[in-house]
């Protein structure tokens, strides 16, 4: 994820240090497998439409007409490749708000859906708020091992409820317009609606967090322990 501004205002925030990968023991939800590589498709501009694949097909985009990076649907096969996010698991995992380590439904309260987010307090007054996500949200025991696990929350988290998240655009490639054979021009958070939208090639969903609270995840988890006491 990189530091750049949406149009609406939401922001997506970078990867939280340079600390060397650890495989975990858990393979999570929306990590893609070696298996799933899908042949890289012909990309090539079209006018009045934006970026496309030669061999396009009504599977390529989504509903608001964004083409997606081609993936094959094969979990657990092959080897698990850690920090390549699966397309198509990432998307399900944030319309339908499952965690992203499990697959399960994310923990949702009062204050609504769990996130686990790099600590980027300084970034901007009321951080994360509008903020752009990229990672899905969590349930209440995967998130216990996640920042026991992850590397990456190993350098500082925190732990937000979100009551208002919604779909705000992509994550992905973007294109120059005059001449996509040369290749993506750089990774770009895109809102929908932006006409800029149409020349990247979408690798994940991007979310905004609006209407957040911190919490504090190890009273949370105790709380959880207490009650099936």
């Amino acid at each position: 994820m990189s530091r750049i501004r949406i149009p609406e205002g939401a922001r997506i925030p970078e990867g939280v240090g340079d600390v060397p990968p650890r495989r975990p023991e858990t393979v999570p939800y929306i990590t893609a497998w070696s298996a799933e590589r899908a042949p890289a498709p012909i990309v090539t501009g079209r006018p009045r439409v934006g970026v496309a694949y030669e061999d396009e097909d009504l599977f390529d985009r989504d509903g608001e007409g964004v083409l997606w990076t081609r993936a094959l649907s094969r979990p657990g096969q092959g080897r698990p490749e850690f920090g390549d996010v699966h397309p198509l698991r990432q998307r399900r995992a944030m319309r339908r708000l499952l965690c992203q380590v499990c697959g399960g439904p994310a923990d949702r309260n009062e204050q609504g859906v769990l996130w686990l987010l790099g600590d980027h307090r300084e970034d901007w007054p009321g951080w994360p708020e509008n903020m752009a996500a990229t990672h899905p949200p969590v349930c209440l025991p995967c998130a216990g091992q996640s920042v026991r696990a992850c590397p990456h929350l190993g350098r500082g988290f925190v732990a937000v409820r979100v009551k208002s998240p919604r779909v705000s655009g992509v994550y992905g490639a973007r294109y120059h317009p005059a001449n996509p054979f040369d290749g993506p021009v750089e990774d770009v958070v895109k809102a929908y609606g932006d006409c800029g939208i149409r020349w990247v090639v979408a690798s994940q969903l991007a979310m905004e967090l609006r209407d957040c609270t911190f919490v504090d995840l190890e009273a949370e988890l105790a709380a959880a322990a207490a009650r099936k006491r």
